[in-house]
C-alpha cells in the first residue's frame, strides 16, 4: 500500500501522540502541521508549497488548484529546497530545512510513505481521503477532558477565522449557531460540537476516541496500524509499550528535536485520570450540555 497518512482531530486530541506511535514502525516519514498558521511549525514552504491563510484552512475541490498540487508534493515526499531557502533563513530555519529536505529524500529513496499529523486539516478531512487517497484518523476526545486541556493553556478560538471562510460555511452550515462570546468554556464546547458533528458525517475517515486509545495502547494501535496498512512488528509493540508507560510529564508542549510538540512518554491509562482538572463539577456538567448537537439553525 503507498497511501499516505493523516492524522487529524482537534488541538489538544492526541494527534501528535498518536501520529507518534504510528511513525514507530518505521514506514512513514513524519510531518508536522503543514497547514499550521505560525512558523514554525507551518510557513515552511519546502514542505508545503501553499499559503495558510487560516487557522483550520479549509480545502475543498472549489478551491483546490493551490492546494492539491502542493500537498501531492508533500505526499510524495518531494521537498522544495530553494523556496524553503528564500523564506525561512535563519539558523534555526536552515537545521530545520535540512532535517526535513534529508527525511523526504531518505523516505523516497527508501519507499516510505508521508504521515502528517495536523490537526489543522481537522474541517478538511475527508478531501484529504478523496483527493490525495489519505488514509485519514480523526481523533475525538471527551468533551469534558478537551475544554479543561484547553482552558489549563489558557486558549480560546476565535470563531471569526472559520466564519470568514465561504466555502467552509456553505459545506457547513451549522457554523452559523457559533456565538463568538467570551465565555470561553462555552466557545471551546461548541467548537467541539460543531467539529464532531461535521466528522462524524464525513465519508473515508476513521473517526477514533482518545479515550479508547489511551485505556488500551496495545490493541488500539495495532487496530490503527491495520486500517492504515502498516506492518505490525514487535519491535513497534515495544516501542510503543514504553512510550505509552513511562511516567507522566506535566506541561502543555515542549521541544523534540527541532520540533515543538505536545507528544511525549507517558502512562496513557494513568493520564485519563486527571484529564478533567481544572473544571469544576459545574462547568463539566455545562460542558456535556453544550456539547450536544443542535438540530436548527439560528
Amino acid at each position: 500500500m503507498t497511501a499516505p497518512v493523516l492524522v487529524t482531530g482537534l488541538p489538544r486530541s492526541g494527534t501528535s501522540w498518536t501520529g507518534k506511535m504510528l511513525a514507530a514502525g518505521g514506514e512513514l516519514i513524519y510531518v508536522n502541521e503543514p497547514l499550521n498558521p505560525q512558523h514554525p511549525p507551518g510557513r515552511c514552504p519546502g514542505v508545503l508549497r501553499a499559503e495558510v491563510t487560516h487557522r483550520f484552512q479549509y480545502i475543498c475541490d472549489d478551491n483546490a488548484d493551490s492546494w492539491l498540487p502542493a500537498f501531492r508534493d508533500t505526499v510524495a515526499l518531494r521537498y522544495h529546497w530553494l523556496a524553503e531557502l528564500r523564506a525561512n533563513h535563519s539558523p534555526y530555519d536552515l537545521a530545520r530545512l535540512l532535517r526535513y529536505g534529508t527525511a523526504f529524500a531518505y523516505g523516497r529513496l527508501a519507499g516510505r510513505r508521508a504521515l502528517l499529523d495536523d490537526p489543522f486539516a481537522v474541517l478538511s478531512a475527508g478531501w484529504f481521503a478523496r483527493r490525495l487517497g489519505c488514509r485519514v484518523i480523526a481523533l475525538v476526545r471527551d468533551p469534558v477532558s478537551f475544554v479543561a486541556s484547553w482552558r489549563r493553556l489558557g486558549w480560546t478560538v476565535g470563531f471569526r477565522e472559520l466564519l470568514d471562510q465561504p466555502l467552509l460555511v456553505r459545506d457547513h452550515p451549522e457554523l452559523l449557531t457559533l456565538d463568538d462570546s467570551q465565555d470561553a468554556v462555552a466557545k471551546t464546547a461548541a467548537l467541539w460540537r460543531v467539529t464532531h458533528t461535521i466528522l462524524g458525517r464525513t465519508p473515508g475517515i476513521l473517526l477514533t476516541s482518545y479515550e479508547s486509545l489511551a485505556a488500551d495502547p496495545i490493541a488500539g494501535f495495532r487496530r490503527l496500524y491495520a486500517y492504515a496498512g502498516l506492518t505490525w512488528t514487535p519491535a513497534a509493540e515495544r516501542r510503543i509499550a514504553r512510550a505509552c508507560t513511562g511516567p507522566a510529564r506535566e506541561g502543555g508542549f515542549r521541544w523534540s528535536g527541532l520540533s515543538r510538540t505536545a507528544y511525549r512518554r507517558m502512562d496513557s491509562r494513568r493520564a485519563l485520570e486527571g484529564a478533567a482538572r481544572g473544571l469544576s463539577p459545574e462547568d463539566a456538567a455545562r460542558v456535556r450540555a453544550l456539547a450536544l448537537p443542535r438540530t436548527t439553525l439560528p
